[in-house]
């Protein structure tokens, strides 16, 4: 157990690599009550969120869920969020460490412009649990009402069991298939047990998976971290996550990432597959091939269960990004040569 945030949180319940491998194979069950869950509503709900979001939500529809970033004047990233809309608020599940700062810059905006909203922060009242690989959905289409098999992939439903009220998500931090869910706090205990079944055999179907394997899981799917791949002074569009940005609205940032657009980044995020087993840390040193120039720093980096290689993400110089580029990676003064690879490392079949 750890403390993340201001929570304790189960980091490694079995081991790492047993936690990893159990989520690809079968399914994890993965305790994510940390992060934040925010429930606004309101006349201008829209307008608000539209305007600290960069994805454009005006056409979202009822029972929909986006991924998205809230970012400053300047285009950094405030943090990453999973925007949802419900029938009578929408859902705003952004990470731990970040809550406070969100529920912070909401409350300026709506105060700046005097939208007519109201921001209730339910992450303590609530539990959210995430449940994660290729036989959850059958487990649980087994055990829970409604038909989940056809809920599909960043949609949602409310549904009620035992008279426990709980909102489902066809989405997840793995690069598997699988759910995330958010129900009364109070019912945690009950709700996981019964999700999960006898997790403690053997043969489990699903098992419990702390914050390590789920660090692993992600990297392995591309998928960014909070203080690693973002932070407030990285931008979306130098992390790859153009995507999710429309410069076709206007949103708060929106000036100075057009204008990033317009000049190019200058660092680009990219995969790296490091030749031997050692692992590039976040804020190793990246170099040309033959160690002489400096031209970036890792993000992200681990040896992957899955593929069996040490894989990483890294910012480098753009001009120096392409796909298949060899670089060096500095490790503690021996450099160790890389591929510039495409993300994701992992795709499930």
């Amino acid at each position: 157990m750890v403390d993340f945030a201001g929570w304790e949180m189960p980091l490694v319940y079995r081991g790492v690599i047993d936690e990893h491998l159990q989520t690809r194979s079968s399914g994890g069950l993965f305790d994510v009550s940390h992060m934040g869950r925010l429930f606004i509503s309101g006349k201008e709900v829209v307008e608000f969120l539209d305007k600290v979001l960069t994805r454009n939500i005006t056409r979202q529809e009822v029972g929909q869920s986006r991924y998205s970033l809230v970012c400053n004047e300047a285009g950094g990233v405030l943090d990453d969020v999973i925007i949802s809309r419900d029938k009578k608020n929408w859902i705003l599940v952004c990470n731990a460490s970040n809550r406070q700062k969100i529920l912070t810059h909401l409350a300026a905006v709506r105060r700046a412009e005097d939208y007519d909203v109201d921001i209730a922060d339910q992450t303590e009242s609530t539990a959210m649990v995430a449940l994660q690989g290729p036989k959850v959905i059958d487990r649980l289409a087994s055990v829970l009402p409604g038909d989940i098999k056809s809920l599909k992939r960043y949609h949602f439903s409310n549904e009620s069991f035992m008279f426990i009220k709980f909102t489902i998500f066809r989405s997840g931090y793995t690069g598997e298939d699988g759910i995330e869910m958010i129900f009364p706090a109070k019912m945690a205990p009950l709700m996981t047990k019964m999700l999960g079944g006898k997790t403690d055999k053997p043969d489990a179907t699903i098992k419990p998976a702390g914050l390590a394997a789920r660090d692993t899981l992600r990297l392995e799917a591309g998928m960014p971290l909070y203080g690693h791949e973002l932070l407030e002074t990285i931008d979306p569009i130098s992390a790859g996550l153009a995507w999710a940005v429309d410069l076709t609205k206007d949103f708060i940032g929106a000036p100075a990432l057009r204008a990033i657009v317009a000049a190019g980044p200058k660092r680009k995020l990219v995969g790296l597959e490091l030749e031997g087993r050692r692992i590039a840390r976040q804020g190793t040193i990246i170099k040309t091939a033959d160690g002489q120039q400096v031209i970036g720093e890792v993000a992200s980096g681990t040896f992957s269960p899955t593929l069996e290689k040490s894989i990483a993400t890294a910012f480098v110089d753009a001009a120096l990004a392409a796909e298949g580029t060899m670089v060096a990676a500095d490790l503690k003064g021996t450099m160790n040569q890389a591929r510039i690879v495409k993300m994701p490392f992992y795709k499930k079949a």
